[in-house]
């Protein structure tokens, strides 16, 4: 066993003294060692609950004769974190999780690790973890929470909470509405109930082979959920025996079956920048390009909140992820021969399973639309790319054309827009947010649902070298790259500039002529960073562009 070196031997005898100290027998010292790496906090409604999922996991681990070790692993709400300064320090945390997790892992020598995630970050951290570690591993999310319902049974969400600040702001909703939100938009523990991020990431986890059935879907308090961690617990074990590692699971083939299954299901814009990272930790590249590939050829088969009105409880009754991986399997649109941790390959894990709803899983035949939930564009104001979910994109704001209006910061364009001053047609311009310029690429869900509250999400564009959360809809078009900080064209736009934006044909043009541009760009001098000390700043020196998947030099 791995785990030999500090637990056999003569020389080991000063490591068995610490493991006793523990409370560890000797009896347990002669089974594998599981890390049992556990995100739980009391900040995170997505993670409150993970204590309890980490005892079913050590449950079934021990069922299963090995030696269950719990250590933590950090978690950033990004909700409580949204619109200040603590934003920023969201997407950075998850270099923070990967590199503390594989310190942890190697320094203790573990036989196999099982990976207690939810929220946005804290996914895709762990899962370059796990590559990097190289060691056995299976990921049990702590699932999502259950829609909430208003008082005229009218079911609701984060985004629409988010929303209702906006509609405040327009006149639409008084206080006692904007309270009613507030008490119901989140009624249950849970990563928040849409196709936001945290789900997201967590069926992808699945569709890439990382994960047992239901990882993604099965709601953080349905008790099934606890019974999926004690089968986690046990298949590791299985996996520790087999020796099946990360490696062997995400290959090449399986990214391109997550991006595919990212594509069906309308998933949030950030698994643009965290497959590719996942990716580069098993030293694979994935490319902007290849999403638009992918995006074509397949059709998007769920309208799950932001997009539509159902929600992750309504996607695991019809049958969840592997129901959704059924149909795209129908045409040969995902390898079905690749392994997975629970030990079978997509072939046999997705023997009998059908859509139980066909109004939630469109069949493959008839889908929302023929191609996937995710566009990337690129043009003069987006040389290397730039992202929009396409599928929770309004059909007139498709092709737009409007004048820039131009803000150096988030807390400037929200500003603007809670005093009315953005008008239909507008499109609005937020840089200096990106991984260097923010730094850390803050989410600009503030923005976003500001602009739907007040009931201008087909009107209004918004392009920014940040990010949007999961939650976003409308023409959100974000991870402009280059950013404005390394000296990008979004850097040289002027207030009412033309900005023509065409989602199908993948294109974003800012419409001033390359002459005036150079003469606008030998003028322009990046600000002085914005934060200058601590981790942001040593993060702001490293860290790549988005298109990259703002990975780390």
């Amino acid at each position: 066993m791995r785990s030999d070196v500090v637990k056999k031997g003569i020389p080991a005898a000063p490591n068995r003294s610490l493991l006793y100290a523990l409370g560890y027998t000797k009896e347990e010292l002669e089974r594998p060692l599981i890390g049992v790496v556990c995100s739980y906090n009391e900040i995170v409604p997505g993670h409150m609950d993970l204590d309890k999922i980490a005892e079913a996991v050590k449950a079934g681990v021990r069922a299963a004769g090995g030696t269950p070790v719990e250590f933590p692993a950090i978690a950033v709400c990004d909700g409580i974190a949204m619109g200040h300064v603590g934003m920023k320090y969201s997407l950075v945390t998850r270099d923070l999780i990967a590199d503390s997790t594989e310190a942890m892992a190697m320094a203790h020598q573990f036989d196999g690790l099982v990976m207690i995630p939810n929220c946005d970050k804290n996914v895709p951290g762990l899962l370059m973890a796990a590559a990097r570690v190289n060691v056995p591993t299976i990921f049990i999310s702590g699932g999502p929470m259950l829609a909430g319902r208003l008082d005229d049974g009218r079911r609701t969400c984060l985004s629409h909470m988010f929303e209702a600040v906006g509609s405040y702001y327009a006149g639409k909703l008084d206080q006692a509405g904007l309270e009613e939100y507030e008490d119901c938009a989140c009624p249950t523990c849970g990563s928040c109930s849409g196709m936001y991020t945290a789900n997201s990431m967590n069926c992808l986890t699945e569709a890439i082979g990382m994960a047992l059935r239901g990882n993604g879907t099965i709601p953080a308090v349905w008790s099934a959920r606890r019974r999926l961690a004690k089968q986690a617990g046990m298949k590791i074990m299985e996996l520790v025996e087999k020796d099946i590692r990360p490696r062997d699971i995400m290959t090449e083939a399986a990214f391109h079956n997550a991006e595919t299954v990212d594509m069906a299901l309308g998933c949030s814009t950030n698994t643009m920048l965290h497959l590719p990272a996942i990716a580069h930790e098993c030293g694979i590249q994935l490319s902007f390009d290849m999403a638009n590939e992918i995006s074509d050829r397949t059709p998007n088969l769920c309208h799950l909140a932001p997009a539509g009105d159902t929600y992750m409880e309504d996607l695991e009754r019809a049958g969840g992820v592997y129901a959704v991986m059924a149909e795209l399997a129908k045409k040969g649109l995902i390898d079905t021969s690749l392994p997975t941790c629970t030990g079978k390959t997509v072939a046999e894990n997705l023997e009998g399973v059908v859509d139980r709803d066909e109004t939630l899983i469109r069949p493959i035949d008839d889908p929302y639309s023929k191609t996937g939930g995710i566009a990337v564009l690129k043009g003069n104001l987006a040389p290397d790319g730039c992202v929009v979910k396409q599928s929770a994109v309004a059909p007139e704001m498709m092709v737009h054309e409007g004048p820039a209006r131009v803000f150096d910061s988030e807390e400037e364009a929200i500003s603007a827009i809670y005093a009315g001053k953005i008008r239909a047609g507008d499109v609005v311009v937020i840089r200096y947010e990106g991984p260097k310029g923010g730094p850390g690429m803050r989410e600009m869900l503030n923005p976003t649902s500001a602009i739907a509250g007040m009931g201008l999400d087909k009107d209004v564009a918004l392009i920014t070298d940040g990010r949007f959360s999961g939650a976003t809809r409308g023409a959100s078009i974000g991870h402009v790259s280059p950013e404005a900080a390394s000296g990008g064209t979004i850097g040289l736009v002027e207030e009412g500039d033309l900005i023509a934006i065409d989602i199908p044909a993948h294109t974003i043009q800012l419409k001033v002529d390359d002459e005036q541009l150079a003469a606008r760009r030998a003028k322009w001098v990046c600000p002085q960073p914005k934060i200058t000390t601590g981790y942001l700043a040593r993060y702001a020196k490293h860290v790549s562009s988005a298109d990259k998947g703002a990975i780390l030099d």
